[in-house]
C-alpha cells in the first residue's frame, strides 16, 4: 500500500487534532504493512456528501496520486458508499476509510478462532450497509456482465441474504465461546486466593510487554499499532502469602474506535466486568498521553467498568530520561491524581518490582475482604 492520507479540519476539529489524528492514521498504514507517501487536509464546515472534500479537492488528489505514484487513498473519517465510489471513480485508485484500514489490520493479526469470528463479523457488518447503498448497476457487475436493473437487484438481495446467514451463524459460534469463557471465569471465581487482574490501555502503549515481564511468559511483540488482538492469560504467584493473580491481556484502543469492532470485541472486554483490579497501562512519552488516558477511560465507562480498582502504569519512562536513578518515588502519585500509579520502563525492567509489590498488595487486600 503507498498511501495518501487525507483529513478535514472543521469546527469541532482544532488544527493540533487534526494533526494528531493523521499521525495516528499514518501508525495505522504502518500497521497494514504500508507506506505513508503524503499527508493533505481541507477545511469545511461540513463534509460534501458526494465526495467528502469537494470535487474539485478530489481532482487534485488524483493528480497528486499520480504523480507520487500512490495506490491507496485513506480518509481519516467513515466515508459512506457514495463518497467511496464517487471519489475511486475520479482518482482511479482503491479508497479506504478509517473502518477499513483499521479492519484490514485486524484481519492479518487474528490469531485464536474467536478472534478471526469477531473480525469477519465486524468486517461483514461494515460492509452490509455498503450494499444497501450501491445501485443496481454496481450490483449487476458482482454477477459477471448482466446489466438489467432487475439482475443488480436480485444479486445484491442474495449477497445481502448470503452476509446476514453468516452474520448469523459467527454470532451463534461466538455465543458458544462466550459461554466457554463465562464457565472458565466462574471457576477462577471459587478461588478466594486468586486476583483477577486486567491490562487495558491504547494500542502501543507496551501492554504485551508489561504481560512478559510480570509473568514471565513468552509474547508476540512489535512496536505497532494493533500489533496483537488475541486475548492473553497468564499468572503470577506470590509464594510469601500463598496467592497468585491471573492477568488478562485486552485489546488495545484508539480514539473513535469504529461501531462495529467496539460491538465485536465486546466479548474480549466482558473479561474486565469480573476482574478485581485494572491496570491501565500509559505511554508517558506520548505527548497527548492525557488525552488517550481519557479515550481509554470513557470506553470502560461505556461498559460500566470505571469504578474498579485502577493503577496507572506509567510506561516507556526509559524514552523521556536517561536512566532509573531519575526516577522519585513521588513522580507517580503526583501525575496520577487520586488513582494509584507507578511509572515504569518495561523495555528496561525498571520499578516492575513496586508494580509487582502493589499487586502484591491489592492480593492480600482480597484475602482480607
Amino acid at each position: 500500500m503507498r498511501a495518501i492520507l487525507v483529513g478535514i479540519k472543521t469546527k469541532e476539529k482544532n488544527e493540533k487534532e487534526l494533526k494528531n489524528s493523521l499521525s495516528e492514521l499514518e501508525g495505522l498504514v504502518e500497521a497494514a504493512e504500508g507506506k505513508t507517501l503524503g499527508k493533505i487536509y481541507q477545511k469545511r464546515d461540513f463534509p460534501d456528501p458526494a465526495t467528502f472534500i469537494g470535487k474539485g479537492k478530489v481532482k487534485q488528489l488524483k493528480e497528486l496520486a499520480e504523480g507520487i505514484e500512490a495506490d491507496t487513498i485513506v480518509f481519516d473519517a467513515e466515508l459512506t458508499p457514495v463518497q467511496i465510489s464517487n471519489i475511486e471513480k475520479i482518482t482511479e485508485v482503491e479508497v479506504l476509510d478509517r473502518t477499513d484500514l483499521i479492519l484490514q489490520i485486524f484481519s492479518r493479526r487474528a490469531k485464536t478462532r474467536q478472534a478471526k469470528l469477531q473480525v469477519e463479523l465486524a468486517m461483514l457488518e461494515h460492509e452490509l450497509p455498503r450494499i444497501y447503498g450501491q445501485k443496481g448497476k454496481a450490483l449487476s457487475r458482482i454477477g459477471g456482465g448482466m446489466k438489467t436493473k432487475g439482475a443488480g437487484e436480485k444479486l445484491g438481495e442474495i449477497k445481502v441474504r448470503t452476509i446476514k446467514d453468516r452474520i448469523a451463524k459467527i454470532k451463534k459460534e461466538l455465543e458458544r465461546i462466550k459461554k466457554q469463557r463465562y464457565q472458565q471465569r466462574k471457576w477462577r471465581n471459587k478461588d478466594p486466593h486468586l486476583l483477577k487482574v486486567s491490562l487495558v490501555g491504547y494500542t502501543n502503549v507496551g501492554k504485551s510487554t508489561l504481560l512478559k515481564r510480570l509473568t514471565k511468559r513468552d509474547t508476540f511483540i512489535s512496536d505497532q499499532l494493533f500489533a496483537t488482538l488475541d486475548t492473553k492469560t497468564s499468572f503470577i504467584n506470590f509464594p510469601d502469602i500463598g496467592k497468585k493473580a491471573v492477568i488478562t491481556d485486552t485489546v488495545g484502543f484508539v480514539k473513535n474506535m469504529p461501531k462495529e469492532i467496539m460491538d465485536a470485541f465486546m466479548a474480549t472486554l466482558e473479561e474486565l466486568e469480573e476482574t478485581d483490579l485494572i491496570l491501565h497501562v500509559v505511554d508517558i512519552s506520548d505527548e497527548n498521553w492525557q488525552e488517550k488516558v481519557e479515550s481509554v477511560d470513557k470506553i470502560l465507562r461505556k461498559i460500566n467498568v470505571h469504578e474498579k480498582p485502577q493503577i496507572l502504569v506509567f510506561n516507556k519512562i526509559d524514552k523521556v530520561i536517561p536512566s532509573q536513578e531519575y526516577l522519585e518515588d513521588s513522580d507517580a502519585t503526583l501525575l496520577s491524581g487520586d488513582r494509584e500509579s507507578v511509572i515504569v520502563s518495561t523495555k528496561e525492567g525498571w520499578n516492575i518490582d513496586k508494580l509487582y509489590d502493589l499487586l502484591k498488595k491489592h492480593a492480600l487486600q482480597k484475602q482480607t475482604i
